[in-house]
């Protein structure tokens, strides 16, 4: 039997992505996701004995002829029944049940499109639509909300940390490819750090196949590039192929993302309308989407990091948002830009 979820009650329960992460047999979930469940369920119940023992009622109810067969009827509300059970056993556990989320979600979606197209066409009078908001549109949202709920908490890497690593210490706790840390490496020379995304990611993939540019873009400010990748130290090469002789930095726990200010994105950042658009031209241009290969909501950056120090910063505001390195180097202070023409 699956344990109940505890209630999150103190604030910094809210305070992670991850804070919807089951520890020691139970998850801290906010308590609104478990009585919305209880809510549906309790609804679709009601619906399920409304339909049964009284068939007609809703035809009569919109000025509808009843139909011939009040069987098909009462099989919807079997169905509706049978939901209301699986939002029952849900209310549990919203995050280890959130296949049973899903479901109602889809049930949701469909039924607002159904109801609509029906209402549109004329088939249902438009005083029939107060089924649709009670049935379906109601809902929709707060399982929207739990789904992405369940996103945060089965995707990515807890921190090790509560607070994240300050520059300094970063610098000095990380190392490149070539055996440097961080801070050694950046006092010798200016470093382009391009931050990933998951290898999966057609972003990425994008960022790879243009490659020889970026680095011949920083080799011009006479900067070295540097690639940051958030899987195991070794494991980068079977993506990066040819392009393993580049310099990177493996920070498989998003440590090193966290201290340069880069968290995780959120819903928009990560599926909005600019997302779904900047991604379908790169399918298109053959960059693909392979499989998630690190933290799926790991939002990307640029910077140029000079003696321990960012000097120049390019966070991104979604994920197709691709480094731009020639607009970094514009933004470096006088002294920094004078220096990568000297270097």
């Amino acid at each position: 039997m699956a344990k109940s979820a505890r209630c999150a009650t103190r604030n910094e329960d809210y305070d992670s992505p991850m804070s919807f992460a089951c520890k020691n047999g139970s998850c801290g979930v906010p308590c609104w996701m478990r009585k919305v469940l209880l809510a549906a369920a309790c609804y679709h119940l009601l619906f399920a004995a409304w339909a049964n023992f009284w068939p007609h009622l809703w035809f009569d109810w919109i000025g509808m002829e009843r139909p011939n067969h009040p069987l098909m009827w009462r099989g919807v509300g079997l169905v509706m029944g049978v939901l209301g059970i699986c939002f029952l056993i849900a209310a549990r556990n919203p995050i280890q049940h959130w296949l049973v989320v899903l479901v109602g979600f889809v049930k949701f979606t469909f039924g607002i499109i159904g109801f609509g197209l029906a209402i549109y066409q004329q088939e249902i009078p438009l005083r029939a639509a107060w089924m649709m908001l009670a049935d379906d549109l109601v809902w929709w949202y707060p399982f929207a909300a739990i789904l992405w709920a369940n996103v945060l908490a089965h995707t990515g890497v807890p921190p090790l940390r509560a607070e994240p690593l300050g520059i300094t210490e970063a610098a000095g706790s990380y190392r490149l490819s070539n055996g440097m840390t961080l801070a050694e490496a950046s006092a010798d020379k200016l470093l382009a750090m391009v931050f990933l995304r998951h290898f999966g990611c057609t972003f990425t993939r994008q960022i790879l196949r243009g490659l020889e540019n970026i680095q011949h873009e920083a080799k011009l400010h006479g900067a070295e590039l540097v690639l940051v990748h958030m899987l195991q130290n070794g494991k980068e090469t079977q993506y990066l192929g040819e392009r393993s002789g580049v310099i990177r930095i493996a920070d498989p726990r998003c440590e090193l993302y966290r201290a340069f200010g880069l968290g995780k994105g959120g819903f928009l950042e990560l599926f909005g309308p600019h997302v779904w658009w900047r991604g379908a031209v790169a399918v298109f241009k053959g960059c693909g989407v392979g499989h998630l290969a690190g933290d799926g909501l790991q939002m990307p950056g640029a910077f140029l990091f000079h003696d321990g120090k960012i000097v120049a910063s390019q966070r991104a505001h979604s994920a197709a948002d691709l480094p731009n390195l020639a607009e970094l180097f514009q933004a470096l202070p006088l002294s920094d830009s004078r220096a990568t023409v000297s270097a």
